[in-house]
């Protein structure tokens, strides 16, 4: 149990504050987590990993020379939320590209993704490699489903390496990915973990056993099984890794013996050995192994064994010097410290001067985005209602907690002298909604909102155009991290027809206001509709009959904002054109009809 502490909702900011504290050789404090405090060489991919708390040395420990460039740091097993990897990200670029790793995680996935999306669309080329190591979370089958655990230092190890030697991003990519597929971890436990300031462990062992497959936040095994000796455990890790092993295998692996908190190191070294002997018995020539603390989980009681199969290219990258406060091999040159701006520098060097057309669509933007406070809080306790039929009944709650934040970030953003533009204030918005409502709902709108304004962007005059660019880039923010389709039970079988309705309707030559209207309709009648599908996807799956000839809530409140925007917006009339033209009102809200291709 976790006994040092203040307040338990402090513990992880005050721990990574700490960490920094005591090796600001390597490491510089950011806002949202860690970059090296060493100078990077200029063009050098940036390998930027991260997660949950509660892991060291995972992840800000494996930042240094040879290893990572950045850690984005979340609260207390909980991801990072999508603007701090962002900050994080923009800190650690260096010219080449950035490289995202993480264990696939929804949480991470929907965070880190809508991260990325940010960063490409300011043209700052970004990748994602998820580690998928844990043989337990899925069948080899279904990799792409399996989780990562402490396999994630053998990616991190490898693509750092890979970027240190000046590979370019697609290189660092490619390597990464075939580090991946040849890694495989198992993992058992012998007690759970508590939280700080908890008063029980996440889960429990029986006496006298193990718990076989357990994740590292906490999760449970799959199955619990009498307790073992030494020697069967490591023939239990062994054969079940070596029955899982990638197609093209070899003969040379890397080995890491992984305590997740309270197992100690002789009770390691004990393990290790055995292991050792049996992969040799196999044929097997263990390479430049690991045995220690290098994925925790706060105070479990357990252990994992992983197995990286190498190559001869792989080899070269798993031995290269690494210099990070948790994990040094071999030896690198003293790198000289850089400095690295403050909050408030990056603020003053970060001055918009938006455009009088922008200025105006950015004042409508935060307008819109009250309004849909408005409705949110209207019908906060239905959306509850609705949301706890096959759901935790937390979708009016997120949503007002999500609304209420980016409110108050977009009129912060418009107060400025000259106001803001539509990229600033959503981006804002964005930003607050994603970080203060949490969870999938908060990830996905908070993408959403900041795609639309990045694609409105500052400009001299707006047009229907670029009112189907929002619409299009919002919709395609919500698709491609989410993964949903139509008919999973979601927002999207609202999303979908509110697009089609308004890409239509400007392309038929009708303005954007009466466009906004007809979307707004086909939203409320797929809201409607979704009552006679079973879930496919999130919470609810699990209870798909009880959610059958109920509408899907997310879709519910989808189709409530936007028929409040759209007759908000259809009453709005701001000057946004240019002052070179003779229309006086081409806004986005006026009667000026979109041209033809209008979703390009």
């Amino acid at each position: 149990m976790t006994q040092i502490f203040d307040n338990p909702a402090d513990f992880a900011d005050e721990a990574l504050d700490g960490f920094v504290a005591a090796n600001r050789g390597y490491v510089a404090r950011v806002d949202g987590g860690v970059v090296r405090s060493t100078e990077v060489p200029a063009g050098q991919v940036a390998l930027v990993v991260g997660g949950g708390s509660g892991h060291y040395p995972a992840f800000a420990g494996l930042v240094g020379p040879g290893l990572a460039t950045a850690s984005a740091c979340g609260n207390m097993f909980a991801s990072p939320a999508a603007g701090q990897v962002y900050r994080v990200a923009k800190a650690a670029n260096a010219g080449g590209g950035v490289l995202l790793s993480y264990g696939n995680y929804a949480g991470d996935v929907l965070h880190f993704g809508q991260a990325q999306l940010r960063l490409n669309a300011e043209g700052i080329e970004t990748r994602t490699v998820l580690v998928t190591d844990d043989i337990a979370s899925a069948p080899l089958d279904q990799i792409e489903k399996r989780r990562g655990i402490a396999g994630d230092l053998t990616v991190f190890k490898i693509a750092g390496a890979a970027a240190e030697a000046g590979l370019s991003l697609d290189d660092v990519e490619r390597l990464a990915i075939r580090t991946n597929y040849r890694t495989r971890s198992l993992g058992v436990a012998f007690d759970g973990c508590t939280l700080p300031g908890a008063e029980a462990p996440l889960f429990t062992v029986p006496a006298g056993h193990m718990s076989l497959g357990l994740g590292i936040h906490g999760e449970p095994g799959i199955s619990d099984h009498p307790m073992p000796t030494a020697s069967e455990l490591a023939e239990l890790l062994v054969s079940k890794l070596l029955a899982d092993k990638p197609d093209d295998a070899g003969t040379r692996v890397v080995a890491i013996v992984n305590g997740l908190g309270t197992v100690k190191y002789d009770e390691l070294f004990l393990l290790f050995g055995k292991i050792e002997k049996l992969l040799s018995a196999a044929g097997l020539t263990v390479v430049e192994p690991e045995c220690g603390e290098l994925v925790t989980s706060l105070d479990m009681s357990g252990l994992s064994l992983t197995l990286l199969w190498l190559d001869e290219e792989l080899e070269q990258f798993w031995a290269a010097p690494a210099d990070t406060p948790a994990f040094r091999k071999g030896n690198l040159a003293p790198r000289a410290r850089r400095e690295l701006a403050g909050p408030d520098a990056e603020k003053a060097a970060d001055v918009e001067r938006p455009a009088a057309a922008a200025a105006v669509l950015g004042r409508l933007a935060a307008d819109l985005l009250g309004q849909t406070r408005d409705v949110i809080v209207e019908h906060e306790e239905e959306l509850g209602r609705l949301d706890a039929i096959a759901g935790d009944g937390d979708h009016g709650i997120g949503m007002r907690r999500g609304v209420d934040a980016a409110v108050a970030a977009a009129e912060q953003a418009a107060a400025n002298d000259g106001g803001a533009s539509p990229s600033r204030i959503l981006t804002a918005a964005g930003e607050a909604w994603s970080e203060r409502a949490g969870g999938t709902s908060g990830a996905l709108w908070g993408s959403a909102i900041i795609a639309a304004g990045l694609a409105l962007g500052n400009r001299d005059s707006y047009s229907g155009e670029d009112a189907a660019a929002a619409v299009t880039a919002f919709t395609d923010a919500i698709t491609e991290l989410g993964k949903a389709e139509p008919g999973d039970k979601t927002m999207v079988d609202a999303l979908l027809p509110f697009r089609d309705a308004f890409l239509g309707a400007l392309d038929g030559g009708t303005s954007v206001g009466p466009s906004l209207a007809a979307a707004a309709s086909a939203a409320q009648t797929a809201a409607d509709q979704t009552a006679g599908l079973r879930p496919l996807k999130g919470r609810a799956r699990p209870l798909a009959e009880k959610s059958l000839g109920h509408p899907d809530p997310g879709a519910v409140s989808f189709a409530l904002i936007a028929a409040r925007i759209s007759t908000h917006a259809g009453t709005a009339t701001p000057d946004i054109a240019s002052p070179d033209t003779a229309q006086t009102h081409a806004g986005l809200t006026h009667d000026e009809p979109a041209k033809q291709g209008a979703r390009a």
